[in-house]
């Protein structure tokens, strides 16, 4: 598609701001709304018209209720209260990364590491099933929570400081185009497609950090962009420079994990960008629950080669 293409197709946009593209349809009428526009409901989100005529339609038992509930909160205003209405993905995800690293820092006075039992390291997730050769690897017991968990972890506050900023700065832009779940979704399997990629080439090294997602979310972004003939020029001069400044420092980065997380993301935005309307969500679950068995599959070739790398 090309840029002028995308801009005479006003269903890239939402009908209420024009000029800001997005993915995600009201799911009662299917207009295509921003992160602004977003109202969450049962299932999906719908557009502040759809609400207007949902709230007109209550009951006045269902309206007592809401004002009690609500207890008389305002809603907030400004930017940071935009972004924390528009992301919930992106703030739980960072809410519970921050967590983890200050239960882990508080631990590190009381001899306790939480990263320890999160982290990546892959003979974690290959039992010995009992094997007492000595010729056998040093294999630990079956734990495969750490493919995700190790996106919560972190070596220190500079490192956790610059994956924060860059979810942040990437979240605002994509969770709105994508939705929460889509959003999510996409930094989960390219977690997972980081710490597969650090299994398939550097098998006994321990790795820390959500830069795996975080070059996942790169990935999609920028080919979402460019899908819809936006200039992403800026965003991959960003990628190229993070990548080859994990190549320089491979003794201390995990580019394995950047390079795994990004191809996944990628891989994602690609399905996300040819999968947008509304008949075509079930062949996107489809695309999607292969990438994840995909992903999974890879970790089954580290014990079908022998564990050699």
């Amino acid at each position: 598609m090309t840029t002028g293409d995308f801009a005479t197709n006003r269903d890239n946009f939402c009908y209420r701001h024009p000029n800001r593209q997005s993915f995600v349809l009201c799911q009662r009428c299917t207009r295509t709304i921003c992160g602004d526009c977003q109202t969450p409901a049962s299932v999906g989100v719908i557009c502040p018209e759809c609400m207007k005529e949902q709230r007109q339609r209550r009951s006045p038992a269902q309206k007592r209720a809401q004002r009690r509930w609500r207890g008389g909160a305002g809603a907030g205003s400004g930017s940071f209260a935009s972004t924390v209405t528009g992301t919930p993905g992106m703030m739980w995800i960072f809410v519970l990364t921050a967590a983890v690293f200050l239960i882990d820092w508080l631990g590190g006075y009381l001899g306790f590491s939480l990263n320890s039992y999160l982290l990546f390291w892959a003979p974690d997730l290959y039992p010995a099933f009992g094997t007492t050769s000595s010729a056998a690897p040093a294999l630990g017991p079956f734990q495969p929570w750490r493919i995700l968990t190790a996106a919560l972890t972190h070596s220190g506050f500079l490192h956790i400081a610059l994956n924060m900023l860059a979810l942040w700065m990437l979240g605002r832009q994509l969770e709105p185009l994508l939705g929460t779940g889509r959003f999510v979704t996409t930094y989960l399997l390219s977690a997972a497609g980081g710490s597969a990629a650090v299994a398939l080439l550097s098998f006994d090294t321990p790795v820390v950090g959500a830069s795996g997602a975080i070059f996942g979310l790169f990935g999609a972004l920028i080919v979402i962009g460019r899908r819809l003939g936006a200039n992403m020029t800026g965003m991959i001069v960003v990628l190229a420079i993070n990548l080859v400044y994990g190549f320089i420092r491979s003794g201390s980065v995990s580019w394995q994990a950047h390079v795994g997380g990004l191809v996944i993301g990628a891989l994602i935005g690609l399905i996300f960008s040819t999968t947008r309307r509304r008949d075509q969500r079930r062949r996107q679950f489809v695309l999607l629950g292969a990438v994840g068995v995909g992903t999974i599959a890879l970790f089954l070739l580290p014990p079908l080669w022998g564990y050699v790398w």
